[in-house]
């Protein structure tokens, strides 16, 4: 009996007694407690709105030229006897100045030819008003009445007339040619090239050289129909509104210049289908002043060009205009948005808004990929909210809670 009991009868109550155990264990095991996992929100860089009176500057290059540029050209012929030691390339003169001279003796010759032709037909002209005085007396003794005009010499003496009057013409053609064999300076300015030698032959037409004016320099300064847009033409009077600063880097060091927006050239270029303004600078070599760089012609010069004014604009970075003319903000929700704005003009650095902005947006400066609107965002410098702060902990209680209830089975 006890036989059977061991081998029967207690195996089967250990199995029930395991049964009955693990279901009230299964019946006192509490589940893990579930917490919802929620990401923390995004961090973005923001800046305020400030809208602003600018001034818009319009960037554009050019050429730095001479606004007078002549070539010398001989009126005679001749040998050169003369050349002036200013009159080299690079050379500079003031108005008025010898820079080359042409010998002078036929044309000396020709003068003194002249004053006698020119004396023999006034002693001429002063002999037969004499004679005419004759003829009239002469006539009145005879008969009376109006004497023919050739009884008193008239043709004769509008003959000697013309005589004297062409023998002056001769006497001014002949100094004006003896004036010629000088070549004088028509401006203040530098020599660009010399092609005439000490006793070198020329003769009428032949280039003596190349000047050109120092008493002002151009630049041709090429704009787009957008740009025009924002430029207020020169007035009567220098302004503000036409006023040009231009740079170039000099040696290593970054130099200036003031300059003036003078006029357009009114035509776009056929090519580029560009408009170019002209900009002048005075005295460029700074001969007549003191206290600005020299600025050489043929520099390459980048220019700013002070042009329209705009009212009450917010000036944002110019990768923060999405396509469609969009921009990125942090409404007072702290949630992300796109607003729709009306630019007013658009560079390579800046885009200025006119509106579209509300009062309480911030611009978003931090890349988001892939921004949707209505996402909460955390601003970079504000405090954050106790959700936030608390988050670390409870989502540590909740873990730790967890593995006691693993353990526990």
């Amino acid at each position: 009996m006890s036989s059977f009991f061991v081998k029967v009868i207690l195996p089967v109550l250990v199995v029930v007694f395991a049964i009955a155990a693990a279901v009230g264990l299964a019946k006192l095991r509490q589940p893990p407690e579930k917490t919802e996992e929620s990401r923390p929100a995004i961090l973005v860089n923001v800046s305020g709105i400030e809208p602003d009176n600018v001034v818009y500057h319009i960037s554009s290059q050019g050429m730095v030229t001479p606004k007078l540029e002549t070539s010398l050209v001989s009126e005679v012929n001749g040998r050169v006897v003369m050349v002036a030691e200013q009159f080299v390339a690079g050379g500079f003169f003031n108005k008025g100045d010898l820079l080359v001279r042409v010998e002078q003796s036929d044309y000396l010759t020709n003068v003194k030819a002249a004053e006698a032709a020119l004396a023999n037909s006034q002693a001429m002209l002063a002999e037969e008003k004499a004679r005419v005085k004759v003829a009239e007396e002469e006539w009145r003794s005879f008969t009376s009445g109006t004497a023919p005009a050739l009884g008193l010499r008239q043709p004769q003496l509008a003959s000697a007339l013309a005589s004297v009057q062409s023998a002056e013409a001769e006497l001014e053609r002949v100094r004006r040619d003896l004036s010629r064999t000088e070549i004088r300076a028509p401006y203040d300015g530098m020599v660009r090239s010399r092609a005439a030698n000490l006793g070198q032959f020329i003769s009428r037409g032949t280039v003596l050289g190349s000047i050109v004016g120092t008493d002002v320099a151009e630049i041709r300064l090429p704009l787009t129909d957008t740009d025009m847009a924002f430029l207020t033409m020169p007035a009567a009077t220098v302004t503000e509104s036409n006023k040009v600063t231009l740079t170039s880097t000099v040696a290593g060091q970054q130099l200036s210049w003031p300059a003036t927006l003078v006029r357009s050239e009114g035509m776009l270029d056929e090519r580029s289908r560009v408009m170019y303004v002209v900009a002048e600078v005075t005295d460029p070599y700074q001969r007549k002043s003191q206290g600005q760089p020299i600025l050489n012609f043929g520099r390459f010069v980048g220019a700013s060009i002070v042009g329209s004014q705009a009212e009450q604009v917010v000036r944002v970075a110019r990768h923060l205009l999405l396509p469609g003319n969009q921009i990125l903000v942090v409404d007072k929700d702290n949630t992300l948005q796109f607003r729709q704005v009306s630019v007013d003009r658009a560079t390579a650095q800046f885009a200025y808004i006119k509106d579209g902005l509300e009062v309480t947006d911030q611009l978003a400066l931090s890349a988001i990929s892939n921004p949707l609107a209505g996402t909460v965002v955390r601003v970079a410098g504000a405090s954050q909210s106790i959700d936030d702060t608390e988050q670390p902990t409870q989502l540590a209680d909740a873990a730790a809670k967890a593995a006691a209830a693993v353990k526990g089975q």
